[in-house]
């Protein structure tokens, strides 16, 4: 596989790579924050004299080429790609590895977007899949065929936090000629880098903990591979879901802040996680953090902390689970996550109503949590009240 040199800010501290890396001060000016190039078109000299490399904004554009490089450099790897969307980046990575007659094997607790893009948007294109429990190697093995291209994995998982063995899945799809990609949203880089663990791409929704403010939508995608990179960046500029040029700005601000605010959403999250262990409203907490949690070894293995999602399952069934999530104050009811906000979600209504029905299918007592950098004391009494409120009018 051939491989590109790293980064210059490759040997330097994650904190570090994530406020420098493709974020050189501006030569013509010396302010210390790029500007945004907010053009769709560059002035050439004489015809094919190119700036830089710069002609249209869909092909690129300096503050793109900027995140492209700090989101490379986060993951350790050669290539970073922007996109407009996290399923965009999803959507072009999947075009350039899989075509009608090929298969896919995916985790059987995945988010519900990427299940909807692969089952209905890509088997209507004549590609199958497979659903699997990823815990389980004998039934990934068991479920990769001759025409598997692509093993689909999500460590922690969207919402149930399922927490997938990196480095043994890749060897496993290795050894099948498949190529592993891992969603790496829910932990981020500041937390696990797959690529060093064997994974031949790392897909992000930046609009998640990389933008980490609410307030822009994005996707990427981070690989060695020169030439499926290639291969990705054609159908990058092809069919145009970029990241523009505002959003690509602020996901690099939000980024650049990404280390402590990891830091802060992994200590509330595990205070939140330990608070509601065994709260007699509550039937299951799911954060890999705790040790009673079945991926708590693996999780500790890759991961440097366990981030700030979590998921429960409350006592009383549908009804409390929606009084719950409608009873929370500073937990406020709505799609997405990672933000410095707190979030309260409900998924089989929510964010995974598109896998209804199916084997995806996520219980109706279950409510997803994305605990934000407020006070942590605040936050566990937000919850408890809120979980008092739906047992009572149960």
């Amino acid at each position: 596989m051939a491989k590109k040199k790293k980064s210059a800010h490759g040997s330097a501290a994650f904190a570090t790579r994530a406020i420098h890396a493709g974020q050189d001060h501006d030569r013509a000016t010396g302010a210390v924050i790029p500007p945004i190039f907010q053009s769709s078109t560059f002035v050439q000299d004489g015809i094919g004299g190119l700036r830089g490399g710069y002609e249209y904004g869909r092909s690129a554009n300096p503050t793109r080429t900027a995140l492209e490089k700090q989101l490379a450099a986060l993951e350790g790897g050669s290539h970073g790609l922007a996109f407009s969307s996290g399923l965009a980046a999803e959507d072009a990575l999947l075009r350039a590895v899989v075509r009608p007659g090929d298969h896919i094997v995916i985790g059987n607790d995945v988010y519900g977007g990427t299940y909807r893009l692969v089952n209905r948007v890509f088997g209507e294109w004549g590609v199958a899949h497979t659903v699997v429990d990823l815990g389980d190697l004998r039934a990934v093995q068991k479920a990769i065929r001759p025409e598997t291209k692509l093993l689909w994995i999500e460590t922690p998982s969207n919402p149930l936090m399922k927490v997938s063995d990196i480095a043994e899945l890749t060897e496993l799809a290795h050894g099948a000629g498949v190529l592993a990609v891992v969603d790496n949203t829910f932990a981020s880089p500041a937390l696990q880098r797959p690529l060093g663990l064997g994974a031949d791409v790392v897909v992000h929704s930046t609009t998640k903990y990389l933008g980490g403010h609410s307030d822009v939508i994005g996707g990427a995608l981070v690989l060695d591979d020169d030439g499926l990179a290639e291969k990705v960046r054609f159908l990058q500029f092809a069919a145009g879901a970029i990241a523009a040029p505002m959003e690509a700005w602020l996901t690099t601000r939000g980024i650049k802040t990404l280390d402590v605010r990891m830091q802060r959403h992994s200590e509330n999250a595990g205070r939140l996680a330990e608070f509601l262990d065994g709260h007699s409203a509550v039937e299951t907490v799911y954060y890999p953090g705790l040790s009673s949690h079945p991926g708590h070894a693996i999780a500790a293995s890759q991961m440097s902390r366990f981030g700030g999602m979590l998921s429960i399952a409350v006592v009383g069934g549908e009804r409390v689970a929606r009084r719950f999530a409608e009873k929370t104050r500073l937990f406020q009811l709505a799609e997405s996550l990672g933000g410095i906000e707190s979030l309260v979600n409900y998924p089989s209504a929510m964010t995974h109503a598109s896998v209804a029905g199916t084997e995806l299918a996520v219980p109706e007592n279950v409510v997803r949590l994305s605990v934000g950098l407020e006070d942590g004391d605040e936050l566990i009494a937000d919850v408890d009240q809120a979980l008092a409120r739906a047992v009572k009018q149960r």
